[in-house]
């Protein structure tokens, strides 16, 4: 009997709910929670402090990503490591409401980082473990669901009157759990050996060693600039907008926010689709970072809100897309099955990078250029990403 060409609907759907769960682990901590708690403790000096726990926390997420891919790739067991990664970073999420200093705080986060990413980063490889390269775009539209989802929960445990500051981590937690655990008890994946064998297919994309090390490294690099511009307009969104229109409120950028990442999961989920269709995996990264640079350029050209808005509609919608097929994509491209958990631990580092290279970015620039002259620059590196990956080889 011929072995099923694809990965389970189930499956692949209770992934996304874990991944989903992954991202709720740690969106509304980060962006809500944790600041409200360093506000409490240190007050007006809360800036500063909040920079101090940002630096330690992914200085932190980085090596630990690296260390527990690592580890589950060389145990061949990355469920037990999911476990212990969710259990016990729920435990010190928990405990984050004791901390009575910010000394104490720093270290607490420094080891819910540690203990997040051993249930991360065995979670990440775990899909490479599993879904053929022929789902690896749906694999990747499913994915633009975990934003979404970090949004909506930081939404729900900060609703006025239905928590306190300690329950509202229980609920993250609880909330984290009901996600990621069916997943690793009910998911019950096909299995693909091939997937898993040291050397790779002639039907994947890579060749040769050196094709490989080539198209990761694109790969790479790619993925950090987007991640770049990203994070400079998760920063300074707020204050931009407030530039063009001192109308704009904080609640209405978290409404524009909101809308993109809505409208980017059927767009992502579409697209991914298309690619696996079509046979062309690839080509919807040079097409949306290239989207993204021209909305870069158009909110730096811009001089009323509604062009504001459209620009930056344009980006958000282009990137959220961007990041989601490009995860998925990333699986395809990594040379070695058996040292996939340590690999994507790298390609990780591109999501805790640029949170150390942006403020210096919006240092240098803005007092001198404006914001426009953040936004070319950043429209700069988005169509260098699609120049990079515009040339990757087809798979046959």
């Amino acid at each position: 009997m011929d072995r099923p060409r694809f990965q389970s609907p189930r499956f692949l759907i209770l992934y996304a709910l874990a991944a989903a769960g992954g991202a709720i682990a740690y969106v509304p901590f980060l962006t809500i929670l944790l600041p409200m708690q360093v506000t409490s403790l240190v007050g007006s000096a809360d800036v500063e402090w909040l920079a101090y726990c940002a630096f330690a926390g992914a200085v932190a997420a980085s090596i630990a990503n690296i260390a527990f891919g690592w580890f589950s790739d060389a145990t061949r067991n990355r469920k037990s490591w999911m476990l212990a990664g969710l259990g016990l970073s729920s435990a010190v999420l928990v405990s984050m409401s004791h901390a009575r200093d910010m000394e104490t705080l720093i270290g607490l986060i420094v080891l819910w980082q540690v203990f997040l990413n051993m249930m991360l980063a065995p979670l990440a490889a775990w899909a490479g473990d599993c879904v053929p390269d022929g789902q690896k775009g749906i694999l990747g539209g499913l994915l633009a669901f975990s934003p979404a989802a970090g949004a909506l929960a930081a939404a729900i445990v900060t609703y006025p009157g239905l928590a306190g500051p300690d329950a509202r981590l229980v609920i993250v937690a609880v909330i984290v759990a009901a996600c990621v655990l069916p997943a690793i008890l009910f998911g019950a994946p096909t299995e693909f050996p091939e997937l898993n064998r040291p050397t790779a297919s002639d039907e994947k994309l890579i060749q040769t060693t050196e094709t490989a090390r080539s198209v990761v490294v694109r790969m790479w690099l790619a993925r950090l600039l987007i991640q770049i511009s990203e994070a400079a307009l998760f920063a300074y969104l707020y204050f931009w907008f407030r530039s063009v229109d001192g109308s704009m409120t904080d609640s209405s950028v978290a409404r524009i926010f909101s809308v993109i990442l809505i409208a980017s999961i059927p767009v992502a989920l579409w697209t991914g689709r298309w690619a696996d269709r079509t046979g062309r995996p690839i080509l919807p990264l040079p097409v949306t970072a290239a989207l993204g640079s021209a909305g870069l350029v158009a909110m730096a050209l811009s001089f009323s809100l509604e062009t504001a808005i459209a620009g930056y509609v344009l980006f958000g919608i282009a990137t959220s897309v961007f990041l989601s097929l490009h995860t998925g994509q990333t699986l395809r491209v990594l040379p070695k099955p058996q040292t996939r958990g340590r690999d994507l631990g790298i390609f990780n580092l591109t999501n805790t990078g640029p949170s150390l290279i942006v403020p210096w970015m919006a240092i240098a620039l803005v007092p001198v250029f404006g914001f426009s002259g953040l936004f070319y620059l950043l429209a700069g590196l988005a169509l260098l990403a699609a120049f990079l990956l515009a040339s990757l080889p087809r798979p046959r």
